[in-house]
């Protein structure tokens, strides 16, 4: 998704633990994990001096409980079960770290998500085709999971995919980084 702004980045994995904290909001899980995410591949950069370092993670909610990864076919099964007929909140979290000041930008993009009433049939098709075992809600609404739902409300339609572009587009420009060759 990066790419869609056509400006230069590398790709850091960093290794960290998504578990919620106990009580934890799932905004405050969200917004948490993307500066964790951003500090720790910023401290794998070579050169840090003048890095900028997007950290981004998601959270989806149902009924008031935090949904994640399902990790296996059975859970995702168990997921999209209980999410059809319902609007699902995701929130997408995005930091933007400059480690030339240590500064730090962070927001909490949400997309509610109305899925449609799936059938067993329909979703056991869909975890076949697409194995979304790895993405927050069990849909990926950029491919076959955009069959699943009736509606997706959001300020930022990038936010669902993971990346919010328009937020961080938003950050560039504060942190002084040229979009479209202006600064």
């Amino acid at each position: 998704m990066l790419e869609r702004l056509r400006i230069p980045f590398d790709v850091i994995t960093p290794d960290i633990d998504e578990t919620p904290l106990a009580g934890e909001t799932p905004e405050a899980t969200a917004v948490r994990l993307s500066i964790a995410k951003a500090r720790a591949a910023a401290a794998r950069v070579s050169d840090a001096s003048g890095a900028l370092v997007i950290g981004s993670d998601q959270v989806a909610t149902c009924d008031g409980r935090q949904i994640g990864k399902p990790g296996t076919h059975d859970n995702a099964r168990v997921q999209l079960q209980s999410m059809r007929g319902k609007s699902v909140e995701f929130h997408s979290a995005l930091c933007l770290f400059d480690s030339r000041s240590d500064h730090i930008q962070s927001a909490d993009i949400v997309t509610r998500v109305q899925f449609r009433e799936l059938s067993d049939a329909e979703i056991e098709a869909y975890l076949l085709a697409e194995t979304p075992y790895d993405v927050a809600g069990s849909a990926k609404s950029e491919g076959l999971g955009i069959t699943l739902v009736d509606a997706i409300h959001s300020d930022d339609p990038t936010a669902l995919v993971g990346l919010p572009l328009i937020a961080l587009s938003r950050m560039l420009r504060a942190a002084g980084f040229p979009l479209l060759g202006a600064a």
